[in-house]
């Protein structure tokens, strides 16, 4: 898990995340899908990052909020709102004080983010604070068990150990989310399995990718590398590699197991 590194600067910011953030795109086309957004709807779109939900949303004539705790992403979701004509407001706040008022947004979006904030109960809290009555509330997270969680799981022993409330996976799974929810007055309404599929031309490809965008990850390479367990770790990111892919077309293909959750307020 990303670790804070101060007022906006998380390991977030490290690496080359938006490499992944645009292969997990259309995540966030299958949320604002869901989410059925129309002209003039307000939308959140919390833990932004690049801004691929928001862009979206905007591009659909949203009135779009996009927040982020990691500055460096925001001046790239800003970038690219500029080169696609297409307004945006960007915050740098954190996830759990968002800045818009209560019962603001017609619709509440995060795509694979919301689920990495620490305090996940205050986390709910602040996303049922700002969802207006009758309004739309659609979540993407890895399930499970799925490869993204199996890769954390690989790596925990080499890596910091976060300070969280719960696991990220806890909001991919279905029960755990509506318990987790409900005493916020939200009710989950519609939920499915998806899936979004990397594909690389080896192992040795797929590692390298996975490592180059994860900045908690390359957060700890020197001091891994001065312990001598920098191999160790590429080794067993390997081996999880080399057990979770299949091969297609001469090549090799990662599948990401999600849910797609739809909630609203009660």
């Amino acid at each position: 898990m990303p670790i804070d590194r101060g007022a906006g600067v998380t390991t977030w910011g490290l690496g080359a995340y938006p490499l992944i953030a645009a292969r997990l795109e259309a995540g966030a086309i299958a949320a604002v899908d869901l989410a059925v957004i129309q002209p003039g709807d307000r939308v959140l779109d919390i833990a932004t990052g690049t801004g691929n939900a928001a862009l979206a949303a905007a591009a659909r004539g949203a009135d779009v909020v996009g927040v982020d705790f990691e500055s460096t992403l925001l001046v790239q979701a800003a970038e690219r709102s500029t080169a696609l004509g297409l307004k945006v407001r960007w915050e740098n706040s954190d996830a759990t004080a968002l800045p818009v008022s209560d019962r603001w947004a017609d619709v509440v979006l995060s795509v694979f983010g919301i689920m990495y904030v620490p305090d996940q109960e205050l986390a709910a809290r602040e996303l049922a604070r700002c969802a207006a009555p009758g309004s739309r509330i659609v979540l993407t997270s890895w399930i499970p068990g799925s490869f993204m969680p199996a890769m954390g799981n690989t790596l925990s022993g080499f890596l910091p150990e976060p300070t969280s409330s719960g696991p990220p996976s806890r909001w991919g799974d279905r029960d755990a989310l509506d318990h987790l929810v409900a005493p916020f007055g939200l009710e989950l309404v519609a939920h499915s399995t998806e899936t979004l599929t990397l594909d690389f031309a080896d192992a040795e490809a797929a590692v390298d990718f996975l490592v180059r965008t994860a900045g908690h990850v390359l957060a700890e390479q020197q001091s891994l590398t001065v312990q001598g367990r920098w191999g160790d770790l590429l080794a067993c990111l390997g081996e999880l590699v080399q057990e979770r892919a299949r091969p297609f077309e001469r090549r090799l293909c990662i599948d990401l197991q999600y849910l797609l959750a739809s909630m609203t307020p009660h």
